[in-house]
């Protein structure tokens, strides 16, 4: 069995904005989502900026026993809240079995962690609370949102990274396109900006150490000096086209290849020849059965480190040939910050409204041009066009490559 599968729910918690409406109507303004950390006292920390979720409340979410929840599991039951009720799906005792979760994240409940050791550390084993593991461990997202939609198919969480929410969609696809699921939620949700977030990715040398919020995360320029860390969560309903057909839902666009490989070099490091993420992209565009040259947009990795452009950009040249210079590549982390597990999931969701609306993002704050990373990054701000596909990139610690290939749906 080989059906089509397209997407008509999307929910988002970001920097810019706790909606899909003004979540896009903000990445077309080109808004940045970059400030200084107001979650935690950073004064001993290299890293004064992150792209931190603002103004959001779980109880403007109907998010129960909240307090209960680490706040990645919160984002991840929000943005799932939003795109069932924007998708007009209804789960009932019919579908309830063929309707599943796939959301995973990157790290998972890092602040309860860190919360609970230093209370073990202060008041012994004793006083740990029951909740700490139900609230940190990462499966607990797609349980969660399991539990507030009544969903009783698959419900797995993927755990890849910086490449989690753009797995999770693809295994979506997958599940859908052979026929085990009608329905599934599918993405990526992190909350990693506290005190243990920033220590651990400090002592890597992986984020940027600018105090300029326009100068921090710049992905491609030749001053970019490392990634911004952000957070927030992204979920899509994928859903077969007949299911979708059959109840006139609004569609989005349509998924029709997904590429997924693995570097097996380094734990932290892309591998210098970027076969893995070129044939990554190149997996996704066969199983759609395009030409290569029908790709419009590519709405890359971009981390804004000196490693992954290049060999981004590289991959991206090896797969594409001539056509690399025709098609246009940006990267929208240079407004959300990298949302690591989330990320891909929320650049999945761009990509998605880039087709049903005609526009291709840019790469905000972009100055200085690299002689190594010499494409189209869209640097001159939104351009408004129409364009048929487009292909997002995650590229994840541990050497996951994952691409998702989507279609304007018409």
């Amino acid at each position: 069995m080989s059906r089509r599968v397209v997407v008509t729910g999307a929910g988002v918690i970001s920097p810019v904005g706790n909606s899909v409406e003004k979540f896009v109507d903000n990445i077309k303004k080109c808004t940045n989502g970059i400030s200084e950390i107001e979650a935690i006292d950073n004064s001993e920390y290299k890293t004064k900026l992150a792209a931190e979720v603002k103004d959001f409340d779980p109880v403007e979410f109907g998010i129960s026993g909240h307090k209960k929840k680490d706040r990645f599991v919160q984002f991840a039951i929000a943005a799932a809240k939003q795109a069932s009720e924007n998708s007009g799906y209804v789960i009932n005792e019919d579908n309830q079995f063929r309707t599943g979760i796939v959301v995973g994240s990157g790290i998972g409940g890092l602040t309860t962690i860190q919360e609970a050791y230093a209370k073990y550390l202060d008041k012994g084993p004793r006083r740990v609370s029951s909740h700490f593991i139900p609230k940190a461990i990462i499966n607990m997202a797609a349980g969660h949102i399991s539990i507030e939609l009544g969903t009783r198919g698959v419900c797995i969480s993927d755990v890849s990274a910086c490449a989690t929410g753009t797995d999770s969609i693809g295994h979506a696809f997958r599940l859908i396109k052979d026929g085990y699921q009608d329905a599934v939620f599918a993405g990526g949700c992190e909350a990693s900006v506290c005190e243990l977030g920033l220590s651990g990715f400090e002592a890597m040398a992986a984020m940027s150490s600018s105090d300029d919020i326009n100068r921090a995360s710049i992905p491609f320029d030749k001053e970019r000096n490392g990634f911004v860390m952000g957070e927030g969560a992204g979920v899509l309903l994928l859903e077969s086209l007949d299911s979708a057909l059959s109840r006139n839902a609004n569609i989005i666009c349509e998924v029709v290849g997904f590429g997924q490989t693995s570097d097996a070099y380094h734990i932290t490091a892309p591998n210098p020849d970027g076969k893995g993420a070129f044939m990554s992209m190149l997996g996704a565009i066969e199983e759609s059965g395009i030409d290569k040259k029908s790709v419009d947009y590519i709405n890359a990795h971009g981390t804004s480190t000196q490693m992954n452009d290049e060999i981004e950009t590289g991959a991206i040249k090896k797969v594409f040939g001539d056509h690399s210079y025709e098609l246009a590549v940006s990267s929208t982390k240079s407004m959300t910050g990298h949302m690591l597990g989330a990320a891909g999931a929320v650049e999945a969701l761009i990509c998605g409204y880039a087709l049903k609306e005609g526009f291709i993002p840019a790469t905000a704050n972009y100055k200085v041009p690299d002689e190594k990373c010499d494409l189209d990054y869209v640097v001159e701000g939104t351009r408004f066009q129409e364009i048929e596909y487009a292909l997002s990139n995650s590229l994840g610690f541990g050497g996951h490559n994952s691409s998702l290939l989507l279609k304007k749906y018409k």
